[in-house]
């Protein structure tokens, strides 16, 4: 048996040298994916839009996976459809996929686009539009502020207008797929679950371009 002295100055090493307390486990960040639609044929603008350039040579298609790239996206994909692999460019984090089914209209391509992102492992999709010159980066930046997730829905707008780029948790991928069709893309289903709506007309205008600018 060890001295009563020496048996208290343990306890006392053993109190001082107790583990320290569990550290929390931190949460995955959620991973989220850019999505550039731009599969249609362009026939007010005379030629399909993800080949249109700048009078400076800037490309359109560029510009539109930048914003994703630069807004906080992890990888993008972009839909193509009527110009074939012309549009195809080197640029970084960036896949690219043909919607055979493009000229039945802009459901199909978010419908080929959210399947084919939903073989990977993104917990979200931010869905952009080529044929939006003046959206930059930052507002795909408001976009991903905040919380995001799987249950993610939100929408930029315009003074009020719904515009792009739209967030899309992946928990809403299966259901907004079932429904797309034609011409129509998610709008209605947005409307329908609540999405939230996202000011950014400080930012830019959010207007599309369909005709060729002067």
């Amino acid at each position: 048996h060890l001295p009563r002295e020496m048996r208290a100055t343990i306890r006392i090493c053993l109190g001082r040298c107790a583990p320290p307390a569990r550290v929390p486990t931190v949460e995955r960040m959620t991973l989220v994916h850019g999505l550039v639609l731009a599969a249609g044929a362009g026939r007010r603008m005379g030629r399909p839009k993800a080949l249109v350039t700048d009078s400076d040579g800037t490309s359109w298609l560029a510009r539109a996976v930048s914003v994703l790239d630069e807004g906080g996206c992890g990888a993008t994909v972009v839909v193509l459809g009527a110009s074939g692999e012309q549009a195809e460019l080197d640029l970084p984090r960036t896949t690219w996929t043909h919607c055979p089914d493009w000229a039945k209209g802009v459901g199909h391509s978010l419908r080929h686009g959210l399947r084919v992102l939903g073989e990977g492992g993104a917990d979200a999709a931010l869905v952009h539009l080529v044929d939006l010159p003046d959206v930059t980066a930052a507002v795909a930046q408001r976009l991903l502020g905040g919380e995001v997730g799987r249950g993610s829905l939100r929408r930029a707008v315009y003074a009020g207008a719904p515009g792009h780029p739209v967030l899309i948790g992946r928990d809403h991928w299966g259901p907004l797929v079932a429904e797309l069709a034609g011409d129509s893309g998610a709008g209605d289903y947005l409307r329908r679950h609540g999405a939230e709506r996202v000011e950014c007309s400080d930012l830019a205008t959010g207007r599309d371009v369909d005709r060729p600018q002067p």
